[in-house]
């Protein structure tokens, strides 16, 4: 059975703790792709004198996206986790509500890849990190 896009919106938003701790909000979902945004709150600045946001909610954010998108791809049994991400930092997270879209670049029995960019909702032109993230895609067999 193929997981269905609200399987994977639940999931992320109410069971994953830190995912619920940054307030992510799955905004779009389909096949191959996943938009998630995060709301600004004061507990995440990093540089409190740029000011900027702390470089690991971007990666967070990022690593969270690609993995979605990852999953969006898979069977309902099957397991996703992060075996490589690169996160390139373009400019400083401004203090805002901030998006991150993923798109998968390849799908395969054992790892899937995915292409992340994150930006301020406020000016999506304006790209602030951009990232690469490797999942391993473990395959459910029946009776395990």
């Amino acid at each position: 059975m193929k997981i269905t896009i609200d399987m994977v919106m639940q999931f992320m938003q109410e069971r994953i703790p830190f995912n619920r701790f940054l307030a992510m909000e799955v905004t779009a979902l389909e096949t191959g792709f996943c938009r998630i945004e995060i709301p600004f709150r004061d507990e995440l600045v990093g540089d409190p004198f740029r000011p900027a946001l702390h470089g690991g909610v971007l990666s967070t954010l990022a690593d969270t996206t690609g993995g979605g998108a990852v999953w969006t791809e898979i069977e309902t049994f099957d397991r996703v986790s992060t075996v490589d991400l690169r996160i390139d930092y373009l400019r400083p997270g401004p203090l805002e509500r901030i998006a991150c879209e993923a798109r998968v670049v390849r799908i395969g029995n054992r790892v899937g890849v995915a292409d992340m960019s994150c930006f301020a909702v406020s000016k999506p032109e304006q790209v602030i990190a951009v990232g690469k993230g490797v999942y391993s895609v473990k395959r459910h067999k029946p009776g395990e």
